[in-house]
């Protein structure tokens, strides 16, 4: 599966007005034209996401799927657990919300 990996932490997000930064380090090529090509924004996302669990966003993740639609993926914090949210990149709205299990290091990116 084709990844393309937006991280931020709450702080970094509010302090740099919304925007975040690509993990380009293991990739070759810049990543920001997939995700800028996006119909819906890593903010509306993101807002998106917080508004259906009632909590924070921690991380996100912009990732192209096997069947070739693109999703944001965001781990979010809120009063009973935390929730991974996807939603769709195209239309905005959430195509799935599950508790996240014991977070050591989801795929091993330190």
């Amino acid at each position: 599966m084709l990844r393309k990996w937006i991280i931020f932490g709450i702080a970094a997000f509010a302090a740099a007005g919304g925007t975040a930064c690509a993990d380009n380090a293991k990739r070759p090529g810049n990543d920001a034209a997939a995700i800028a090509s996006a119909r819906i924004s890593l903010v509306t996302a993101v807002t998106t996401a917080e508004q259906h669990v009632q909590g924070k966003a921690v991380r996100a993740e912009y990732e192209q799927r096997k069947d070739g639609q693109w999703v944001y993926e965001i781990e979010v914090a809120g009063p009973s657990g935390v929730f991974d949210v996807k939603i769709d990149a195209d239309k905005g709205t959430v195509i799935a919300s599950t508790a996240d299990k014991v977070d050591a290091d989801d795929d091993k990116d330190d």
